[in-house]
C-alpha cells in the first residue's frame, strides 16, 4: 500500500466521476446506464445461451469466438458499471485502494482481451474466405478454443507490469481521480512521485496493443475484401460481406473511441468521460444487436433457445 509523500499510507482513491451533474440529472443518468447495462448483459447473455445450447454452433469457429466475445462483453461492462452507478446514486463515497487497483487491471485485461478476439474474429474471417479449402483444418474447433485462451491469457499477462508500476506511486493526499474509474491518466495525475517511468510503459504497451491488433485486423480485411471482389456476383459475396460488416461495425466503434480517449490527448482532455462511456457501454450493448440482428443462423438459434 503506498503512500502520501512518504508518510501515510493511501487506503482509498475518491471517483469524483460527474461533478458537475445535479440530482435530477444523476438520477436520469443512473436510469439510462442501468437501462443499457441490463440490456447489455441480458442481450449478450443470450447469445452465449443460444451457443450453449445449439451442437451445431458449438463446432462452428465463427461462433465460438462470438461466444467467447459476448461473454467477455458482459465482463468488461460489469468491471465498471455497477461502481458508476453506485456513486451516481452516492456521490463522494471513496474506493479502496486495492479495489481502485483490481478495477484498472481488470478494465485493461478485459479491454485488451477484445482487441485479440477481434483479431482473432478477423483471422477465421481471412481464413474461411481466402483459405476455404484449409479452413477446417487450420481453424478446428480444437484450434479455436486454444486460440481463445491464448487471447485471454496473454492479455491478462500483458497488464500486469503497468499496474505494478503505478500501485508503487506515491499519491498526494487529495487522492482524488477525477473519472468515473480507475484509469491510468488520473491515477499518474495524482501521483507525488515521479511518473515518467510508468506513463512510458502502460503507453507503450498499451499502443502495441492497440496498434498491432487494428494492423491486423486492417490487413486481414483488406484481404477478405480483395478476394470477395473477386467472387461472381450473388449471394455467395453478399453473405460474406454481410458478416465483414457486422465485425467492422464493432471494431470501428470500439478503436474509435479508445484512439481518441488515449492517443489524442487534446481530444479527451474536454471529453474523455463521454468517450470512454462509449467504448465501455456502447460496444457491449450493440455487439449482440448488431451480431444477432445480422445473422440468420444466431436468430434461429436464439428462437430455439428463448422460444
Amino acid at each position: 500500500m503506498n503512500s502520501i509523500n512518504g508518510s501515510t499510507p493511501v487506503t482509498q482513491f475518491l471517483l469524483l466521476g460527474f461533478p458537475s451533474l445535479g440530482q435530477q440529472s444523476r438520477e436520469l443518468l443512473f436510469a439510462l446506464l442501468s437501462l443499457a447495462y441490463t440490456s447489455t448483459v441480458v442481450g449478450n447473455f443470450c447469445i452465449v445461451w443460444a451457443v450453449l445450447r445449439d451442437p451445431h454452433l458449438q463446432r462452428l469457429p465463427m461462433y465460438i469466438l462470438l461466444g467467447n466475445f459476448s461473454w467477455l462483453e458482459i465482463c468488461y461492462v460489469t468491471v465498471t458499471t455497477p461502481r458508476m452507478l453506485y456513486d451516481l446514486l452516492s456521490p463522494g463515497l471513496p474506493i479502496s485502494f486495492h479495489a481502485c487497483f483490481l478495477q484498472f487491471y481488470f478494465f485493461f485485461a478485459t479491454g485488451g482481451t477484445e482487441c485479440l478476439l477481434l483479431a482473432a474474429m478477423a483471422l477465421d474471417r481471412y481464413l474461411a474466405i481466402c483459405q476455404p479449402l484449409r479452413y477446417p483444418v487450420l481453424m478446428s474447433p480444437h484450434r479455436c478454443w486454444t486460440l481463445v485462451a491464448l487471447c485471454w491469457l496473454a492479455s491478462f499477462l500483458w497488464y500486469i507490469a503497468p499496474i505494478v508500476l503505478i500501485s508503487q506511486l506515491s499519491f498526494c493526499s487529495t487522492y482524488t481521480l477525477d473519472h468515473f474509474l480507475c484509469d491510468p491518466g488520473p491515477l499518474l495525475a495524482a501521483s507525488c512521485s515521479p511518473v515518467h517511468l510508468a506513463d512510458q510503459i502502460c503507453s507503450i504497451m498499451g499502443s502495441l496493443m492497440l496498434f498491432t491488433t487494428i494492423f491486423f485486423i486492417l490487413a486481414s480485411y483488406g484481404l477478405v475484401i480483395r478476394a470477395v471482389l473477386r467472387l461472381p456476383a450473388g449471394s455467395g459475396r453478399h453473405k460474406a460481406f454481410s458478416t465483414c460488416t457486422s465485425h467492422l461495425v464493432i471494431v470501428s466503434l470500439f478503436y474509435g473511441s479508445l484512439t481518441v480517449n488515449y492517443v489524442i490527448p487534446t481530444a479527451s482532455e474536454g471529453s474523455g468521460k463521454v468517450v470512454t462511456l462509449c467504448y465501455t457501454m456502447a460496444t457491449p450493448l450493440l455487439n449482440p444487436l448488431i451480431y444477432s440482428l445480422r445473422n440468420k443462423e444466431m436468430k434461429g438459434a436464439l428462437r430455439r433457445t428463448l422460444l
